[in-house]
């Protein structure tokens, strides 16, 4: 695999040159956790009601992110994760398998670089991206290189994970990513037409309602909300069905590819998939980088893509499963 740099979607530092995937098979490879382990898991869902609603947005920030128009979607229950998979969670994961993510395999991954206690000693960016900074060494267990540690922030969210990486812990734990209308229906929180879980109003009642950023992006973030990186995943008041998090924080990987949408029609989708074809998957929800000087893209609607191989430190996964 080549170790080139190249920019690919919102606030994303890593790309690394697509290939075909041993990766992939790797993931799938996993050996299962034992019936009482997943059995464990799967009761710590949230079942989220089947039904119409309405996915995407009537008008696009970004068209290049197929966000919009507004298309009606039907979807059967299904049960879904209330808090993305946490540091000390998927550190049981690697404990019971042994699974090695793409990040250690290629010897580095993308740190941003306020995150990093002297970003000058680690030069190399992506083009035209240089808060974005190789490390080697960087990983899930040690996010911003040698010398951090999970352990310091267990109930964080994971991040380091490729999408390879989430479908791993997915095969392991008896689950699944959720589809990308079953991550909206279920951030939406059962509200209709609304920019966030909450309402429309970015602060509502003057208070910070996720992590995002405050100040200069990216030289300086206040961290008015309490955050420079990650918060824990139930950080901020849940969504009308208990869900945490689903806008900021960290962008979320979900199963379906990246690429051309079909046209709404008059009749519902019924459970959609996404495209058959392409490299890039969807992430979802926006990160603690989101800043509208640079990237809004901190609403239910919002969605990003990258490829399946690539890790970031703002980036994890949710996982779901059929009811």
């Amino acid at each position: 695999m080549s170790d080139d740099l190249t920019k690919a979607g919102c606030c994303a530092g890593t790309a690394r040159e697509a290939t075909d995937h041993p990766y992939e098979d790797r993931a799938r490879g996993v050996p299962p956790a034992d019936a009482v382990t997943q059995a464990d898991l799967r009761t710590r869902l949230t079942e989220i009601p089947g039904g119409i609603f309405e996915m995407g947005t009537r008008k696009s920030t970004y068209p290049d992110d197929l966000d919009s128009p507004v298309r009606k979607v039907k979807l059967d229950p299904f049960l879904i994760s209330p808090t993305t998979v946490t540091n000390a969670e998927y550190a049981r994961f690697v404990e019971a398998t042994g699974y090695r993510t793409v990040a250690e395999a290629e010897g580095w991954s993308v740190v941003f670089h306020l995150l990093l206690p002297d970003a000058a000693a680690h030069p190399h960016h992506p083009p035209g991206l240089p808060w974005w900074r190789r490390v080697e060494g960087a990983f899930w267990a040690a996010p911003e290189g040698p010398g951090s540690h999970w352990r310091d922030r267990a109930d964080h969210p994971v991040t380091q994970v490729a999408w390879y990486d989430a479908l791993a812990y997915c095969t392991w734990a008896g689950l699944r990513l959720p589809t990308e209308a079953e991550w909206e229906r279920a951030a939406r929180g059962g509200l209709a037409r609304k920019k966030f879980p909450w309402g429309n109003r970015l602060e509502p009642e003057g208070r910070h309602a996720m992590n995002v950023w405050q100040g200069d992006f990216p030289r300086h973030n206040t961290a008015d909300d309490g955050f420079v990186g990650t918060a824990p995943v139930d950080a901020y008041q849940s969504n009308g069905y208990g869900l945490y998090n689903t806008t900021g924080n960290v962008w979320e990987w979900v199963a379906d590819r990246y690429g051309p949408r079909p046209a709404p029609g008059r009749l519902p989708e019924r459970n959609p998939t996404g495209p058959c074809d392409g490299l890039q998957r969807i992430q979802r929800g926006g990160s603690f980088l989101c800043h509208v000087s640079y990237c809004d893209r901190y609403h239910v609607h919002s969605r990003t893509r990258n490829d399946p191989d690539s890790s970031t430190s703002n980036a994890g996964l949710r996982v779901a499963a059929d009811l």
